[in-house]
Formats: C-alpha cells, structure tokens, sequence
C-alpha cells in the first residue's frame, strides 16, 4: 500500500556513458588487507546467537545516539534481526532488548529488524523528539523509538503508528517473499527541516524515499515520495555485458547508505558491485565511485551448494574493497572535511574514502579492526558500522566508532556468534592521518 495521492515513483535506466565513469584504482594496483595499519577495539557487546537458544538474534546494525545534556551517558542502538533491538551504554552493557514484531498470521514471516538510524528532533504531536529508525524486513515496514534516557523501564519507546504502510509489497503474500524493506539511512532537508528514510529492497535494486511524518498522539507514520532502481546489468569495457552472480531471480540489493546532511548526498552500497553516490532526493543521474574488485567476474550458481563459482577475472574490477561492501558510516569533521567509511566484508576491513565532492570521494586509506594484547577480538565480515565524530565522556573523549563482528571469537562452540566492538575513534583518525 502506498500513501498519498501525490506519490511518484521513478525507474532509471542509467547509461553506459554514466557506468563509465572514471573509478579510483583504475591500474589493478590492489590494496591488500594485509598491508593495512589495524586499530583495536576497546570493548564489545555480550554475543548474540542466531538460533532457537538464542532467540534467533543476529547482531547487524548499530547507530550511535548523543546525549547531549550528559555525554557519557550516550547509547548504541543496534539491530539484531529476528532478535530485534538491543541498547548499549559506552561500556558495551546491555541495556535495553526490545522484541521485533510477531508474525502477522501462523504462515506469515515474523518480525525482523535490519537496519538502523537515527533522526534528531523531529516533530511529533507530542513535541519534538530524537527517534530510532529501523527497517523491519519481516512486516516491509518502518517502526520508530522515541529516546528519552532517563525514561523507566528503558530508553527507548515504540511510537510506530500501527497503521503505517507497506514499504514495497502490495499484500501479505508479497510481505511473506521477503523482498522487502532492507538497509536504511535517514536525512533531514536543511532547507525544509522535512525528515526522510531513504530504505533499500531486499534482492532488488531499488531504493523508495519516505518522508515522515507525525501521526496522532505522538505516533509516526510515513508516506512515499518516490523511488530508483539502480542498474543489475552493466556494459564491460569489452562489450560484454554482465550481472553480479546470484540465486535465481535475485538482483544485486543494495543494503549499506548513509546521507551526507551537509550537501543531501546518498552513499549506497551496492554489495556486489560497488559504491553509489545521488542525491537524497533521488533526482538525477547516480554515479559509481568505487567498484568492488570482483566487479566484472562471471560466476555460476550451483543449486546444490547454494554458491556461485567463480570465472577468470577479467580485470575490470576496483582495488581497495571486496564483496560484498557492506556497512556505510560518515566521519563528519567541522571543516567540511571527514571520511566515507565503508566495511569491506570479503577481506575483513575498512576503506576510507574523501567526503568532499570537489575531490570526487578520492581513496584515503584504510583499516583493519583487530585485536591486540588485552583486547576483544576483531571484527570479521563486518554487517553493519556507525560512527561519531564527536566527544563522549571519559570513555570516549575523541568519538566512536561501532562496528558488527560477523564471526565473535572465541564464540560459542558450533553456535552462530555475533556482537558489536567499539573503537577509540582517535586511533582511527591517527591511522588515517598518517
């Protein structure tokens, strides 16, 4: 279901002079993991486990909340699929768990909670508000969380209107295939102060902007503006054309975005193939700035194991990140000047890219998240990233840096393991700026 009679929906077609865009890296001069500078974190969340013990809970997407009247007291939100919500304090403590949805009906997919972001200030009927977004795949909806820190009972409280619409499915029976609402990332218009989500399809390539939108008593719902399908074919500099590898049926999602507030500049991550920039409005004409290094490899799926086989490389690919890229992050600096962090999840590290667009993203640098004597262990297939540039307390007097840990070690036996580290962000900027 869609809201609003004044909703427009886009589908572009981009062209191969847009696809042939100069890339950075261009050369095959690869960056190895290896030869990248690590940082470790200082502390991580309990694990989590995605089985039936463990509530099938799935540590994938965190996003950092300022506590401006007291910056120590700030919080980690993060996403733990069929888990639902967790909320941290600075020391990686629990603090909240909040239950995803249940299933709509006894066949029906049950709630599941992708990604998350945060939107500061909004106006409800109730007042202004700091809010939790997140993507529920399960239910091809968006539900909101009022903060209020020092609320009882838990920092955060669902103020979803329960009649918010469809994302994308036009009934259950398409809820329940899945190809739903999937990454997400909000933005503020600095010009009109109106928010929006802008929330990526599951096995699709499309991308829907919602703007939102108070309801009554204090709730929030959302209407669509319009939407974008970014390419799932791409014209090779040999002539050929190619598609990312994938289960039948399936395109190449996007899941990864951020917006840049600054200037209204999306950043998605398109997991197979690289890294988009667009407007947030999604006008005009997108334009990839990095590709990831299988870019251009045929693959084969095999039914039976469920994978795709890989081709020759026929070198049209980037150098600095592996598929797929997943999490996206801004580090903002007071300049004007910061980072476009991006998880590249296929070598277990961080490409950092120029967040000016004078120097067209230009490659900076990148990272690994390791561990080191006394520490947590590193992150590996990294989901999900958030980072803030900004003083928290003692604990963190340089900023942030949340990041998901696709494989915990020393886990638990056989059990799927998966939980957030957090890192000094003032060893990240050194290693940048080195």
């Amino acid at each position: 279901m869609i809201v609003g009679s004044a909703v427009l929906a886009v589908s572009m077609s981009l062209t191969a002079a847009a696809l042939a865009a100069p890339v950075q890296g261009e050369g095959r001069l690869l960056v190895s993991a290896g030869s990248l500078p690590a940082v470790s974190p200082r502390a991580e969340t309990p694990v989590l486990h995605d089985d039936d013990e463990g509530g099938n809970a799935d540590a994938d997407d965190p996003a950092i909340w300022r506590n401006a009247a007291a910056p120590g007291r700030s919080l980690v939100v993060a996403t733990a699929k069929e888990g639902g919500l967790r909320v941290y304090d600075l020391d990686a403590r629990l603090v909240q768990s909040i239950a995803a949805p249940p299933a709509a009906g006894e066949d029906d997919a049950p709630g599941r909670f992708n990604n998350v972001d945060l939107v500061h200030g909004l106006r409800l009927s109730s007042g202004r508000a700091d809010l939790a977004v997140t993507s529920d795949r399960g239910h091809d909806r968006l539900r909101f969380y009022r903060i209020d820190r020092d609320r009882t009972g838990g920092p955060l409280t669902d103020v979803t209107d329960p009649a918010v619409p469809s994302v994308f499915s036009r009934d259950q029976a398409e809820v329940n295939d899945q190809r739903t609402a999937y990454g997400l990332a909000t933005w503020t218009d600095p010009a009109t102060r109106k928010s929006y989500a802008l929330v990526s399809r599951r096995e699709r390539t499309g991308i829907a902007l919602l703007e939102l939108l108070p309801a009554a008593n204090g709730k929030v719902t959302y209407r669509k503006i319009r939407s974008i399908d970014l390419p799932s074919s791409f014209r090779l500099p040999n002539g050929t054309s190619w598609s990312p590898c994938g289960e039948p049926g399936e395109l190449p999602q996007v899941e990864g975005m951020v917006v840049d507030p600054e200037n209204g500049t999306l950043y998605a991550g398109q997991e197979d193939v690289g890294i988009w920039r667009l407007r947030a409005d999604l006008t005009g004409t997108p334009k990839l700035i990095d590709k990831v290094r299988e870019y251009g490899v045929p693959g084969t799926y095999d039914e039976a194991s469920e994978e795709c086989t890989p081709g020759a490389d026929p070198g049209f690919g980037g150098t600095k990140i592996s598929a797929d890229v997943e999490g996206l992050t801004l580090l903002t600096e007071s300049d004007g000047d910061g980072y476009l962090l991006a998880s590249s999840q296929g070598d277990d590290t961080f490409a950092a890219y120029d967040r000016e667009l004078e120097d067209a993203n230009e490659y900076e640098g990148g990272f690994r998240v390791a561990a080191a004597s006394g520490t947590p262990d590193g992150s590996e297939e990294c989901d999900g990233a958030a980072v803030l540039n900004a003083p928290l307390g003692s604990a963190y007097p340089n900023g942030l840096l949340v990041v998901q840990d696709g494989h915990d070690a020393p886990g638990d036996g056989d059990r799927p393991s998966t939980n957030f580290k957090f890192v000094d962000l003032g060893k990240v900027m050194k290693t940048l700026d080195n």
